[in-house]
């Protein structure tokens, strides 16, 4: 755990620079606008430890896969989200000797990311080897007003130096992923061109054969004067570059305005991409950075209108909360249907920033509350245009009829993740789509979605349960064998309790939604039976004959559900009374020792205790809460999150507080000892469902929303903003509970078990209550 960033309310601050922290740094002050990001790499060269880092959205590539054992079912690739050209690049030179951090001796270094615009600032002296001092402050932000635009402003100011201050503002299109495979460059120039101050590269990636097209256009200014380019411009094998040179005295400031322009082949054809990124760039010249930047932060004023939260007293726990706020809205838009959220975003390579289930499970709860409706439907229709390939990744595993097998990893459609006991196993996440659109329904009221889009997801899913169950004459029950829970710490067990709970939640509500679909869209759901061939007596018959003879392993002592088959074979330790210096216990483990503990390493059974919580009393959760936690050890960025919500509903505060500041710090202090390779994006949805279920007490029931609120007893208040079915609501829980409707719209809440109705633009103002216990 790392403790070096400065607690503040609005911004995320590095003070001192330590090279050791630098890769933690650069995901952590990433910036992004939902179509392209970046790493917070340095401007100026910096020969040090670095992941340099360009990302555009559905920008892939299918990179082969690399496994020491090759098995029937294996995809042939591990899609990448591919690093793209570095745009932001400015090598500058005193004399001819080079500005380097790495080799400089660095003072009063700052990097501060502004979560409210999302700007980025840097501010350092430097002195070179020769004694050379400069003062530098750099500012750069990636548009939300206008997604094709970034702009860098780099101010440089001589202390002692008399000389020749040497510019090259550059694109370099040859670059590598980190985590590329074979160690192959995925990216083929197509055109450029340049003149003395702006250049153009077109880059071509292999197989997949996207086309992106960046755009410079860079400004000199000494001391207030533009200066003109005093050398050529300069071209290479995918890389083009504007040249300056100017005499410098002690004293003298140099600004350089660094405007860019990216477009790619997914929204412009090849023939006019360059001609388009021309136009782009143009336009983002003549507004100049102070007005790019205004349009840009007015943007982002209204996106923190509906989606902020405020917490007093509590430092630690502001930042944290804001900085998950702020990554996911700068990862993901919602504009177009084509894209989804990586678990790295736009901070780095792993996982290959593609599609997990943590989609479904964790981030589309954010978006439907603090975002317009169509952009979580966007998540969803993301799966229902995938359909087709799901069936196909079925029926590579051998099943048939229309059952399908949504992807662990994807871009496309298309399964790309090979490690067997994942891609073939951990199915759960076909149960993860599926609660989804009951989730997004229920939350919005949008029914029109079950016709036909969540119909046929539905029943492609219900199909794939009915096939990969099958009957026991043993247990005289049917059982789902080999499967992996969302617990990787366990492989290919049986009866998971978590997966078979899914599959027969998934089989009830296709039932239900097969019962409003003959009643509400008689014809459709004709036209739909057709499409699908669904035979609905006959395969209904046996849903409903999984539903009521489903097994699931219980312990009768513990009166509790068993995670799976022999789960108590397994000698019981708790989490604490391991040696603090093996954890995590996955990098200091042997994977076998690890099978055979009884460690857990994210909610397995507690997910469908989350899940289908208004199943079950509080009394029953209690005892499932008090034997699995302690023995969970939460090494998934997904685990603290759910349970910080299932400890409030059992009334351990202290518990709830813990895992709450655990999940809203994970990167910010590095808990994992991972932050270095990116963020971790999708758990930043379970920080938010964290923080308004746990502390506002946020939940819906049969379309009816519930708030149960406690404040924590290190808080002073907090707030919170929602959108419910046309309301958008502010929750303040202080020394009263008082909401807010700042809408036309009249909505009810049950609040601490009581009706109320909140009037349109109206006030709601209670005495507050205790979590009770």
């Amino acid at each position: 755990m790392k403790n070096y960033i400065i607690h503040s309310e609005w911004q995320v601050i590095e003070e001192g620079f330590n090279p050791g922290y630098n890769r933690i740094s650069e995901s952590l002050f990433s910036i992004g606008n939902g179509h392209t990001g970046q790493r917070a790499n340095f401007e100026e060269t910096y020969s040090g430890d670095s992941l340099k880092g360009n990302y555009m959205a559905g920008v892939y590539y299918p990179d082969k896969t690399r496994v020491g054992w090759w098995k029937n079912g294996y995809p042939e690739y591990f899609a990448k989200i591919l690093n793209a050209a570095n745009w932001i690049g400015l090598r500058i030179r005193l004399d001819e000797e080079e500005l380097d951090l790495a080799t400089a001796e660095v003072e009063d270094f700052s990097r501060v990311l502004d979560m409210r615009t999302a700007l980025l600032t840097r501010t350092f002296k430097a002195q070179l080897p020769s004694g050379k001092k400069i003062e530098v402050k750099a500012e750069r932000f990636l548009s939300i007003a206008e997604k094709e635009v970034g702009a860098i402003r780099y101010s440089l100011k001589s202390v002692n130096f008399d000389g020749t201050l040497s510019l090259c503002s550059f694109i370099d299109g040859d670059i590598a992923n980190e985590d590329s495979n074979y160690d192959e460059k995925f990216w083929m120039e197509t055109e450029k061109d340049v003149a003395p101050d702006k250049a153009f590269l077109c880059m071509e990636t292999k197989k997949t054969s996207f086309f992106v097209c960046h755009g410079i256009e860079t400004h000199l200014y000494h001391n207030g004067e533009k200066v003109k380019a005093a050398r050529q411009p300069y071209s290479d094998e995918k890389f083009v570059a504007n040249n300056f040179e100017l005499g410098v005295s002690a004293g003298d400031e140099v600004v350089i305005e660094k405007y860019m322009a990216v477009n790619s082949s997914l929204y412009q054809s090849r023939q006019k991409l360059m001609l388009h990124v021309k136009v782009k760039l143009g336009e983002a010249v003549a507004a100049g950075f102070d007005k790019l930047f205004d349009a840009h932060s007015e943007k982002w004023e209204k996106r923190w209108e509906t989606a902020d939260i405020m917490v007093k007293g509590d430092a630690a726990a502001q930042q944290g909360i804001r900085f998950n706020i702020f990554q996911l809205m700068q990862t993901y838009s919602g504009d177009d249907e084509r894209l989804n959220v990586g678990p790295k975003g736009f901070t780095g390579e792993k996982y290959g920033g593609v599609t997990y289930w943590d989609t479904e499970a964790y981030c589309l709860p954010f978006f439907m509350a603090t975002a317009p409706q169509l952009v979580a439907k966007n998540l969803l229709l993301y799966r229902h245009k995938h359909l087709q390939k799901a069936i196909e990744n079925a029926q590579k595993l051998g099943f048939s009829d229309g059952a399908a097998l949504y992807p662990m990893v994807t871009i496309n459609g298309e399964e790309c993740h090979n490690e067997w006991e994942i891609t073939f196993e951990e199915i759960h996440r076909n149960g993860a789509i599926a609660y989804a659109i009951y989730n997004y329904i229920n939350y919005t009221g949008d029914k029109n979605y079950l016709a036909p889009f969540g119909f046929e997801v539905l029943l492609g899913i219900s199909r794939f349960w009915a096939q990969r169950i099958n009957w026991s004459e043993d247990k005289n029950a049917y059982v789902m064998l080999g499967v992996t829970g969302p617990n990787e710490y366990e492989n290919n067990v049986n009866n998971n309790f978590h997966t078979s709970r899914m599959a027969v939640w998934t089989l009830k509500y296709t039932l239900e939604v097969i019962d409003y679909l003959t009643k509400e869209h008689p014809y459709l759901y004709s036209e739909l039976t057709r499409k699908w061939s669904f035979n609905e007596q006959s395969e209904t018959a046996l849903w409903r004959e999984i539903i009521d003879n489903m097994y699931f392993p219980y312990d009768k002592k513990r009166e509790i559900f068993l995670q799976q088959d022999g789960f108590l074979d397994k000698e019981i330790i708790p989490a604490a009374d391991l040696d603090p210096a093996e954890r995590p216990i996955h990098q200091n483990w042997s994977w076998d020792r690890i099978l055979r503990s009884c460690y857990i390493k994210q909610a397995d059974t507690l997910q469908s205790f989350y899940w289908f919580r208004h199943d079950f009393d509080k009394e029953t959760l209690r005892r499932h809460f008090d034997f699995y936690e302690p023995i969970t050890v939460h090494e998934s960025s997904l685990s603290s999150c759910i349970h910080a919500i299932l400890a409030a509903r059992i009334g351990r505060e202290e518990k709830a507080y813990e895992m709450y500041l655990r999940t809203a710090r994970l990167d910010l202090d590095d808990y994992n000892n991972d932050t270095e390779d990116g963020l971790h994006i999708t758990s930043m949805g379970g920080t938010w469902l964290a923080f308004v279920e746990t502390f506002g007490g946020m939940d819906v029931k049969d379309g009816q929303l519930l708030l149960n609120p406690f404040l924590p007893k290190s808080w002073d208040a907090f707030a919170f903003r929602i959108n419910f079915r046309g309301a958008h609501l502010e929750i303040r829980m202080g020394s009263e509970l008082k909401i807010t409707n700042h809408s036309a719209v009249a909505v009810d809440v049950v609040i601490w078990g009581e009706q109320h109705q909140l009037k349109e633009n109206g006030e709601l103002v209670l005495a507050s209550k205790s979590v009770p216990q």
